[in-house]
């Protein structure tokens, strides 16, 4: 005889495979979620979980809640559904990173759950969570007290190769400098001009030499977005966009502050005005609960996983950093291909999602999820060690 999750995945497998090719066959850019969102939406409504949307002001943003009416842990599952530009087959937005998986993933999972809390006592939320590519609502979520009353918090991410572990992820900052000059001719009168597309060079080499000075984990990276309208006219107005990354949130802020000495070299250095603004949220490390991961890779293993691989080292960055520290947090993977040469954020990742290879993985993360979900409710020492590890934790 199958097992509860086993047999409750089974009832659900058609709908869950309906719900993540949806999403995937009309991709939406971050906090334009709409029809992807409502999917989610209907999909949990169906299935007897009480929607709250738009949540705490997006539109695009949700949460579900099943409550079991009896006191116990509440285990939430984070969804997220948000394409990525320019990955589509015409061009437009494509699911190259898996978030039509991972969504329906978080989705199957809390479905799967809610059949056992009647007995358990508990609640199952399920947190929709839009625009995670970019500024991810996660960030929003957890600093208005999103995740107070959650115990756990578990987001699952497709991959290429095997089942991972949760492992960390970069602390995030971004900043852009936009540099005022004065125009002038560039050929008759270039003496007249200021020149904010030298102060823009300055910055880029100033930067350049910098990373040299930076640690190991560190990663500096940025665009030009307005450079000058007119090769003959000295650039008035130039607008670049840094992205700054570390292992923690510590380091990051410290070299965030020389990348905006750098900034401030190139308008010395030239004569420009400098105005620095952030663009996007910050994006916090990822702090793995151990003890909480620990509950998920025997629950990858009791549902038929014979290898669960440790991370790869990961020079991204999260938005459910922010949910670690608020709230125990794990980020575990599962694969959707097997071929090496296939990366993340490609049309042949996104193409992944539709094979049965992949289907048939998501499922089985979705029956772990709920297992390790059910194991911190009826476990309270083992719910008890995930939260001794999370106060111990710096924050």
């Amino acid at each position: 005889m199958a097992e509860w999750y086993q047999e409750a995945s089974d009832a659900i497998r058609e709908d869950m495979i309906a719900l993540s090719d949806s999403v995937f066959s009309h991709p939406e850019l971050g906090y334009e979620e709409f029809a992807s969102s409502e999917d989610h939406a209907a999909m949990l409504r169906k299935y007897g979980f009480t929607v709250e949307k738009p949540y705490l002001g997006l539109e695009t943003g949700y949460r579900a809640t099943y409550d079991s009416g009896k006191p116990g842990p509440r285990i939430c599952y984070m969804a997220e559904y948000d394409a990525l530009p320019g990955l589509g087959a015409d061009g437009g937005p494509g699911h190259g990173c898996g978030h039509n998986m991972l969504g329906t993933a978080a989705v199957a999972a809390g479905i799967i759950l809610s059949k056992k809390v009647a007995e358990t006592g508990g609640s199952v939320v399920v947190m929709g969570t839009p625009a995670e590519e970019t500024s991810g609502a996660k960030v929003r979520y957890a600093g208005e007290g999103a995740f107070d009353d959650c115990d756990v918090a578990i987001v699952n991410h497709p991959c290429i190769g095997g089942h991972m572990r949760s492992g960390r992820s970069l602390a995030l900052i971004t900043q852009e400098f936009v540099f005022t000059g004065k125009p002038a001719h560039a050929a008759s009168a270039p003496e007249m001009g200021i020149n904010a597309l030298d102060a823009a060079t300055v910055t880029n080499v100033a930067i350049g030499l910098l990373r040299q000075q930076t640690r190991e984990d560190a990663r500096i990276h940025g665009i030009i977005t307005e450079g000058g309208l007119a090769p003959n006219v000295i650039p008035e107005r130039v607008v670049m966009r840094f992205y700054v990354r570390a292992a923690d949130r510590v380091y990051r802020n410290e070299l965030l502050e020389r990348v905006k000495n750098c900034a401030r070299a190139g308008a010395l250095a030239t004569g420009c005005e400098l105005t620095m603004s952030e663009f996007e949220d910050p994006y916090d490390d990822l702090m793995t609960n151990e003890a909480l991961s620990a509950v998920m890779c025997g629950a990858l293993k009791q549902v038929g996983v014979e290898e669960v691989r440790d991370p790869a080292r990961s020079f991204g960055s999260l938005d459910a950093g922010n949910v670690s520290y608020v709230c125990p947090t794990i980020h575990p993977y599962f694969p959707i291909g097997t071929d090496p040469s296939v990366a993340n954020h490609t049309r042949e990742f996104a193409a992944c999602t539709q094979t049965d290879f992949a289907k048939d993985n998501m499922m089985t993360a979705a029956q772990a999820m709920a297992l390790a979900g059910y194991r911190v409710i009826t476990e309270p020492e083992t719910l008890k060690k995930i939260r001794d590890e999370f106060e111990a934790m710096p924050k």
